[in-house]
């Protein structure tokens, strides 16, 4: 059965810059809400107030960690607690590299009192798939230093488009039916004063891609990496490490991360539609640097997110 793909899709980020919060930014958290899905892709320190802040609720599906770098992890501590206290009951899953299941031990240890739902680990490597309804998470491994993933998050292919006037064709009564073509059940008709059958491909076009969202966590770029290149290629949203600007491109090659020029050759190369840049170093007072050097390699759709920016990623048709 091919399923009807109609659900929002919004990305929250809660927190952008580098290693080191700023007044204006907090660590790594991007929150991604698809229809009545909620995953945090990193969750640093303060997490769950910027949470509060963006309006979202505590409602969180899964976390994925991208590396074993604080400054990506430690809202979590904070965040477990917060659902302690709200009442959650249901499973927290926490997907992330090699060493997921020591982190999760010590988050279920170091609180004092029991709670109401466990907490499990789940460790993933290049090419994991988690499926979800409707889309699938799938890790991707990064460059800097240790291990770590980025993440895609891919919907399933959308139904071609009804075609309305074929149907009426076939003796297919508008009405409910063509709903149930849509969802890609076939429907019985009686055709001529004999009962017949009509299915989805005679009355649906070409099956249309859902979209994607790609966050690489810290990493140097990844697209001269042609089996990670191939993964990730053609996203609606490229969230990119972009720490530095182009004048610390040897300091970036040092510490293994990337550039805002280095992103926009990475976007330029993967056929994005549109960067974000992200984990900006507290040094910087201003990021118009950054736009200027992402944005003389890819002509794209660059930004720069503040804290608290929402995203709404719309179908391409």
């Amino acid at each position: 059965m091919v399923r009807i793909a109609g659900e929002t899709l919004h990305v929250y980020f809660l927190g952008t810059s580098g290693a080191l919060p700023s007044p204006q930014r907090n660590p790594s958290c991007i929150l991604i809400r698809r229809g009545s899905d909620t995953l945090l892709f990193d969750c640093g320190e303060g997490a769950q107030q910027q949470m509060m802040r963006a309006r979202t609720g505590f409602t969180v599906d899964a976390i994925f960690i991208t590396h074993w770098h604080a400054d990506h992890f430690l809202g979590v501590f904070g965040l477990v607690e917060t659902l302690a206290f709200t009442g959650r009951t249901e499973p927290l899953p926490v997907y992330g590299p090699p060493g997921v299941g020591e982190f999760v031990d010590v988050v279920q240890r170091i609180g004092r009192h029991t709670r109401s739902f466990p907490i499990t680990a789940h460790t993933l490597e290049h090419g994991s798939i988690v499926p979800f309804n409707g889309y699938t998470v799938r890790a991707f491994a990064t460059l800097h230093g240790i291990p770590g993933l980025g993440y895609l998050l891919e919907e399933d292919e959308r139904p071609g488009r009804f075609n309305r006037d074929r149907a009426i064709e076939l003796g297919v009564p508008p009405g409910p039916l063509f709903g149930r073509l849509q969802r890609g059940e076939t429907v019985r008709i009686v055709r001529g004063g004999v009962e017949t059958e009509v299915s989805p491909v005679e009355v649906l076009g070409e099956p249309r891609p859902g979209r994607k969202v790609v966050y690489t966590g810290d990493t140097r770029p990844l697209h001269e990496s042609l089996d990670t290149a191939t993964m990730i290629r053609d996203a609606d949203l490229l969230i990119h490490d972009a720490t530095f600007d182009d004048q610390e491109r040897e300091r970036a090659r040092e510490v293994l991360h990337s550039t805002a020029g280095e992103a926009g050759e990475a976007a330029d190369a993967l056929g994005a539609h549109m960067l974000a840049l992200v984990h900006i170093s507290s040094r910087y007072t201003t990021t118009t640097n950054h736009i200027r050097d992402a944005r003389r390699q890819y002509k794209g759709n660059v930004i720069l997110p503040a804290d608290l920016t929402v995203l709404e990623i719309p179908y391409r048709s």
